[in-house]
């Protein structure tokens, strides 16, 4: 998996039922599965330039809480993080910065990623940026577990088809991850 600067890519592990996280964004059911890592994704996490991220996801489970795993990438990737939101901390979080508009909060990732990629977690936030065109890539682990209820990968009220584009597949036993291209509809 390879040609990831520039790109605005929704990164997700999702449960083979579509669910991202159980009910409540509880984030717990992934543990078990993440000792062997994301067939495929080395490169990418090492691609990563900045996050663009959701409120709830900032300030949701992180499944390797209090472990040596716990952040981003199982721990092992750290840099500027832009939270889209319109209730931030009142405190200053060190290497955030938090923005209450999409078009501000992803130019903002942008400029922080330089020549990497900017990172997507949160389905809301994914869901924003395929409305507005920004979206290029999702990059989706699918771990081999049925959660039946929680967080949809994505979801619309009244439903809203969006074509994607195949570009890579890594399998394990533990889990496959899938690359696709948002696909544009052709212009007049």
């Amino acid at each position: 998996m390879t040609g990831w600067a520039g790109q605005v890519v929704y990164s997700v592990s999702t449960s083979l039922d579509g669910f991202i996280a159980g009910p409540g964004g509880d984030m717990s059911w992934l543990a078990p599965h993440l000792g062997d890592g994301a067939p495929g994704l080395d490169d990418f996490a090492a691609s990563v330039g900045a996050m663009l991220v959701g409120r709830r996801t900032f300030g949701g489970d992180d499944p390797n809480k209090g472990t040596d795993a716990e952040g981003a990438f199982g721990g092992t990737w750290s840099g500027p993080v832009v939270v889209l939101t319109h209730d931030p901390p009142a405190t200053a979080v060190d290497d955030v910065t938090f923005v209450s508009d999409l078009g501000t909060a992803l130019a903002a990732a942008r400029a922080a990623a330089g020549t990497g990629c900017v990172n997507v977690l949160g389905a809301d936030v994914a869901r924003q940026l395929l409305v507005a065109g920004e979206l290029n890539e999702v990059v989706t682990v699918v771990v081999p577990v049925l959660l039946g209820d929680g967080t949809r990968l994505f979801g619309v009220q009244g439903g809203h088809e969006v074509a994607l584009e195949q570009l890579d597949v890594a399998t394990a036993p533990h889990a496959s991850t899938l690359r696709y291209r948002v696909r544009r509809p052709a212009g007049p």
